[in-house]
């Protein structure tokens, strides 16, 4: 089962890089189009992408956490966000994409509603840590 769950992280990653290489360089995807059909869709998007694949991490690091106080903070959790933020960051230097705050924030909140997804997944074996 954990090789299925890390298989399907680094499945749902390359996904993930190959919509980025197609938005970098201007290419054409139905699900660009399905997006821009929806109120939202872009930020929506962004949500639900960097969530999933969060979810998918933490899972596939078997939920290894830091903790801040009560909080568990994900490993999983953490390179996603480390990615997240670089990939919104090189948006900066593209001429075909534009750096949006609140493209970041939709990463965030897609990330920290998956995280706590994990938490609620995770309970009993974090009560025991």
């Amino acid at each position: 089962m954990q090789k299925a769950v890390s298989l399907f992280a680094l499945g749902f990653l390359a996904f993930i890089l190959w919509i980025i290489y197609l938005a970098d360089t201007g290419g054409a995807s139905i699900f660009f189009v399905f997006v821009q059909s929806i109120p939202y869709g872009d930020k929506l998007g962004h949500f639900c992408l960097f969530g999933v694949l969060t979810l998918a991490a933490n899972f596939a690091f078997k939920a290894k956490h830091l903790k801040l106080g009560p909080i568990p903070l994900y490993v999983g959790a953490i390179c996603v966000l480390t990615f997240a933020i670089g990939e919104e960051l090189t948006q900066a230097f593209l001429p075909s994409r534009t750096l949006d705050i609140t493209d970041v924030m939709a990463d965030v909140a897609g990330i920290a509603f998956f995280s706590w997804v994990t938490l609620l997944l995770t309970a009993n074996k974090l009560a025991e840590s």
